[in-house]
């Protein structure tokens, strides 16, 4: 069957996503034949994306054998793309005020508890904390609302944590996760020295989105939804998108999550640096009966695996929303980032009695340990990554993907990925760590396909094993 659904132009400033459009390719795909899919699962398999109709058809399918190559396919694609990497991330939260009204946050402005933000005292004494946990890489996350938290408070925040320095090392990459704000702004994020400008369309489903936000500036449908282009024209190039699965139809979401991917591809010639997959939680001040598309795992397994096969040199990030059982299934379905230790309260890295009343955004569900995260990846088979080298080096944006495409990101992903490990377990793991990272890395240095950067890593290996700090390429 040819894909008969005619998908909407859009010019610069209009809401480019047609809730008919999408609604009429989910029902075209449900008629879509074995055969036809199979054709759909091989294109995947060469690694060449997938159509929107193509997307809609594997999504919809519940036909085992389908599901079982989809499952296939996407850890096929994971392997040859990422390898075995599994780079590591922290939350930060700074500021729990926020103007918004959203039915499924405890931020809710009319929820009723003490809201508090960071002095850059407890940024540094939460950095601190989250340094010695290893973390080179965090999530800078706030609640919207400019007079308790301006854009300049964000600043001063990643200033201060941008200059803190230990005898490990520091913090390398901040990546942010703050409110849809201005073209002027985005310029200021992006002169301090911002990673990936994170932001959640949370539903592409308008009518739905309309339902969930009762007030508030998030309620602007298409000023959020426009967030990136804005973003991009204050100079960052590096975004990453996501939705909070259990809103909407989350195969409605996933088709959202591709169409606006391709509006920045075609605005910008780069689309989504990351895609984060978040499953609504239960969290203070709200019901999760009022909520009647909760994900359940068969389908949330299915969506992960085909995202993978849809856009399969980008990133996908899982955080502790999920439980250790599910983060470990969905890391053999694409899943290229987890965040390990994590806090989403402010200042809950801090044991502070003056925190213990703060509640968390979401319930955690994987309370282990950075540690013993870290070492359970390295028990399956995963080589920890705390590399962020690409931000460093300026391949981001299109760069970044023109490497990934050519499969020539392997060549700096995996030492760098070795090279932190290594510096990890120097500076953080007792015996027993440090010899199970040796043998991870021994095994893994022999994978360097170019020579030159293979003996480079070995060198540098040694070097950090010596006391040296901070080799990337």
């Amino acid at each position: 069957m040819t894909e008969t659904v005619t998908k909407p132009s859009a010019q610069t400033g209009e809401i480019f996503i047609d809730r008919e459009y999408i609604e009429g390719l989910l029902e075209e795909a449900r008629h879509t034949s074995d055969d036809t899919i199979n054709r759909y699962l091989d294109k995947a398999e060469r690694f060449e994306g997938l159509t929107h109709r193509e997307i809609a058809s594997l999504l919809v399918t519940n036909n085992p054998d389908h599901l079982k190559r989809i499952f296939s396919v996407a850890w096929k694609i994971k392997q040859r793309i990422y390898g075995n990497r599994i780079v590591l991330f922290a939350p930060l939260y700074v500021s729990d005020y926020c103007v918004n009204r959203c039915s499924y946050c405890c931020y809710n402005c009319s929820h009723q508890f003490n809201r508090s933000k960071l002095t850059m005292d407890e940024v540094r004494e939460e950095i601190r904390i989250l340094e010695e946990m290893g973390h080179k890489r965090i999530a800078l996350e706030a609640g919207e609302n400019d007079r308790e938290c301006p854009i300049d408070y964000i600043l001063e925040c990643m200033s201060t944590i941008y200059g803190m320095k230990f005898k490990n090392g520091e913090i390398r990459r901040i990546n942010v996760n703050i409110a849809a704000t201005t073209v002027e702004n985005y310029r200021k994020l992006k002169d301090i020295g911002i990673g990936t400008y994170i932001l959640f369309q949370e539903t592409y489903h308008q009518p739905t989105y309309d339902r969930v936000h009762l007030g508030g500036p998030k309620k602007n449908y298409a000023y959020h939804l426009t967030a990136f282009d804005r973003a991009h024209e204050g100079g960052i190039d590096d975004v990453g998108g996501g939705v909070l699965f259990g809103l909407a139809d989350p195969y409605f979401e996933v088709l959202g999550l591709m169409i606006h991917n391709e509006h920045l591809e075609e605005r910008f010639n780069v689309g989504f640096h990351t895609i984060s997959v978040p499953r609504l939680c239960p969290a203070e001040g709200m019901s999760m009966r009022d909520f009647p598309y909760l994900v359940d795992d068969a389908v949330f397994e299915k969506i992960v695996a085909v995202i993978r096969l849809a856009v399969p040199f980008t990133g996908m990030i899982l955080s502790t929303r999920e439980s250790h059982a599910m983060r470990k299934k969905l890391l053999r379905l694409g899943i290229s980032q987890i965040s390990a230790g994590s806090s989403t309260g402010v200042g809950g890295y801090a044991k502070q009695e003056r925190r213990r009343g703060t509640p968390p955004q979401f319930e955690i569900n994987d309370d282990r340990s950075a540690m013993e995260i870290i070492t359970e990846l390295m028990d399956d088979g995963y080589i920890p990554s705390f590399c962020t080298a690409c931000y460093r080096n300026g391949r981001t944006g299109d760069r970044f993907m023109s490497l990934a495409k050519s499969g020539q990101i392997k060549n700096v992903c995996l030492p760098n990925a070795l090279m932190t490990l290594c510096e990890y377990s120097m500076d953080y793991g007792d015996g027993y760590f440090k010899q199970k990272a040796a043998e991870t890395i021994s095994r893994e240095i022999p994978g360097i396909a170019n020579e030159k950067i293979r003996v480079r890593t070995a060198e540098n290996v040694e070097k950090i094993r010596m006391g040296g700090r901070d080799f990337f390429v």
